[in-house]
Formats: structure tokens, sequence, C-alpha cells
């Protein structure tokens, strides 16, 4: 759970600023509190490699501790989300490892999606074009997706000779839009199309191409002017519930009201109501 720690607060040194971050295997930008991470190596479909595989899960597990970023945008460059490990420089490579070598990179992969539940930030997937594979689990492990109709998600993990079951998927993909409609695709490996990945819940929204990235942006910026320890505590808890019986989520939902009712967003919301304002979250 992520709290504002303030300039004058004597923690605050302990606390990473993300706005200067400098990404070295994929794109990254910062404004208004939103990061936006863009995969970007159009020319073959924004593929992940090792270093970018482990890039993208050290920022955000930083993001833990980066108070400057109240929310996240990803998306991928030149008409694509992200075709999922590169075939040459990951896929060829894996057929040469050993047993203990294939585990660390496996361990590595499930690593991003946990930092991505893990981080207290809503992430905002924007999705174009091909997303599959590992770049299909980046949007699932994402709080949010909006779409284009040119999207085409698949888990195409079968189609190279692996389980559907990598990185999250048989844990993610059911509670999202289904036990069977999950099994259908972990088995055949084919691509959802946007319209099916609309209806099935997958994505919150499609939009034109040419809109996508405003939309997501203007979404992320939204959440970003919200109650953002609220919000954390939010995604915090739709993780954590899905291990609890009905009874202990109800007390664990007591107990997290309970401490966001002692913030002064929850103060400054009533103040607002009461001045017939729009109240304006500060995140403490």
């Amino acid at each position: 759970m992520k709290h504002y720690i303030g300039p004058a607060n004597p923690m605050h040194a302990q606390f990473d600023a993300l706005a200067a971050y400098q990404a070295q295997h994929f794109a990254y930008a910062f404004d208004s509190g939103v990061a936006t991470l863009t995969l970007n190596r159009p020319e073959r479909k924004n593929p992940l490699t090792f270093d970018s595989y482990a890039e993208l899960r050290d920022l955000f597990r930083a993001l833990n501790s980066a108070t400057d970023v109240k929310a996240v945008v990803l998306t991928g460059a030149g008409g694509n989300f992200c075709s999922g490990g590169d075939v040459h420089e990951i896929i060829g490579p894996l057929t040469r490892m050993s047993m203990p070598e294939l585990l660390e990179f496996t361990r590595m992969t499930g690593d991003l999606v946990k930092a991505m539940r893990l981080c207290p930030q809503p992430i905002v997937a924007a999705i174009d074009g091909i997303c599959a594979g590992a770049g299909a689990m980046m949007a699932l492990a994402s709080d949010l997706r909006l779409g284009t109709a040119q999207a085409r998600t698949a888990f195409l993990f079968t189609r190279v000779g692996l389980a559907g079951a990598d990185m999250g998927a048989c844990a993610l993909l059911p509670r999202l839009i289904g036990q069977g409609r999950a099994s259908e695709l972990l088995f055949t490996g084919r691509a959802m199309t946007a319209p099916e990945g609309l209806q099935w819940g997958f994505f919150n929204a499609l939009h034109e191409p040419d809109a996508l990235p405003g939309a997501a942006h203007q979404l992320a910026h939204e959440l970003a002017s919200g109650p953002t320890f609220a919000h954390a505590m939010t995604k915090t808890m739709l993780h954590q519930e899905w291990a609890m019986t009905l009874d202990q989520a109800i007390e664990a939902e007591a107990q997290a009201q309970a401490i966001c009712m002692q913030t002064r967003d929850f103060t400054r919301a009533y103040e607002a109501f009461a001045a017939k304002q729009k109240p304006v979250f500060q995140g403490d």
C-alpha cells in the first residue's frame, strides 16, 4: 500500500521519483502523475527480449515506492501492442538452455506479472493490433484494457509446444473471461477478436486506432487525479481477495475501508460535497 510522502516528511528520501526515469529497452514518458511505457520495436511488432523483460520487471517493482507516479499507461508502437518473446533473441536461445537456466527464465517472466499486480498504481493497457504470448499476459496483468477493432489477442503458447499455463495465465484468464472461454483460448492458441474481447469482458472499451492513445491517457489522468491511496487499496483488495472466503473478504474490506476513512482525501471529499464543489484529491 503506497501513501504519499511529501518533501517535508523525514522519510521522503527513502522513496523513489520516477518522473525522470531513463528507460533502456522501451520508451518511457511522464506527465502529470502518469507514466507511459511504450514497447518500441515496431519493425518486429514490439517483441520482448531478456533485457526488456528484466527492465519491465524492475520498473514495476520500483513503482511500489514511486510516490510521483499515480497511474501507468502500457502500450506499443507502430500499430501493435506486443508479439511476445522475440523468436530469435529468446525462443532460439531457450532451446539450448539447461533446466536450471530455463527455470530462472520462466520465474523471471512470472515475476513481471507479479510486479504488475503488486504495484499500487492502476495500469491501463492500450492495445492495438497484435497482442500475443507474453504481450497478451502483460495486457491481462494490467488493471484496465482499452483496445481497437484491429486488436488480436492470442495466448499462443501451445502453438510453440508449450503449456497454456504460462506467467499466471491459468489463474488470471478464467477469472476475467470465464473458465470455458479461457480453456478454449489456452488450448487452441487462437486469437481472440476485439469484439469477442469486449463481449467477454477482456476489454473495457474499444476505440478507433487514432483515438486509442488519447482515450488511454484520459482514463489514466482521471485515475491519477483521484484518491490514489484509495485506488491502491482497491487494487490490493482485488488481488488479495481471490484467496479469501466471503467472510474473510468482508472483514478485510471492513478494515481497508476504516483505514481509508482516516485519510485526508476522505475528509476533502466530504468538505467538497458540503460546499457543493468538486474534491481535489492529493493521495494522503
